[in-house]
């Protein structure tokens, strides 16, 4: 019996991913403090954070996702973020043009750029996060969003990145100092969930 052979592929998040984003993110809200939500979300509730993520400019929504052979759109070869380096360009076109599509398997994770504040000043700047499912663990998925990501933002005008790492955390961590992250400063005691404080480690990424 020949056996599928999976993959990943890194692409656009779209509206067809919902349930499966919030999911991901509920996971995250109830079992851990690496968020400060306390209640987790129907996908409704999720939309409009969904929404304020267009496919370009300088808040991105990318997703990572298990496809197989059978998946893989025939006329352009792998999909995103394969063996091969192909990763998606803006709005998660792949080479050749053609836009990554949603398939049928899991979700694996998502990064996000998001504004860093609601004040026109802050514009330059973007706070990035990337979930991974706590079933694809050790598989560089972090990694291959994050290459994505920075990728999709060289063309936009973004100056600075600033991702907030709950403590304890030493694999987000590593990742964003691995992406060239530098630590700024902490809050100390700054969320209270599960019964206790938390802090939070703020790191900066320059972009321009």
């Amino acid at each position: 019996m020949q056996q599928e052979h999976r993959e990943v592929q890194v692409r656009a998040g779209v509206e067809a991913d919902l349930p499966a984003l919030t999911d991901l993110y509920n996971h995250y809200t109830r079992e851990t403090c690496v968020t400060f939500d306390m209640e987790p979300f129907t996908p409704e509730e999720r939309r409009p954070w969904l929404l304020s993520h267009p496919q370009d400019g300088p808040h991105r929504l990318l997703v990572a996702q298990e496809t197989t052979d059978q998946a893989k759109k025939p006329h352009n070869g792998p999909a995103a973020g394969l063996p091969g380096g192909a990763l998606p360009g803006p709005g998660g076109a792949l080479p050749g043009g053609d836009a990554a599509l949603p398939g049928d398997g899991a979700l694996l994770g998502y990064a996000t750029s998001s504004a860093f504040r609601p004040k026109a000043a802050y514009a330059p700047s973007v706070e990035v996060t990337v979930y991974c499912a706590p079933h694809a663990a050790g598989r560089g998925v972090g990694t291959l969003l994050y290459k994505a990501l920075f990728e999709a933002l060289a063309g936009e005008d973004v100056h600075r990145a600033y991702a907030g790492i709950t403590r304890p955390n030493e694999p987000s961590t590593r990742l964003h100092t691995r992406f060239g992250f530098r630590h700024i400063g902490t809050y100390t005691e700054v969320g209270r969930k599960f019964g206790r404080y938390w802090d939070v480690a703020w790191y900066q990424k320059d972009l321009g």
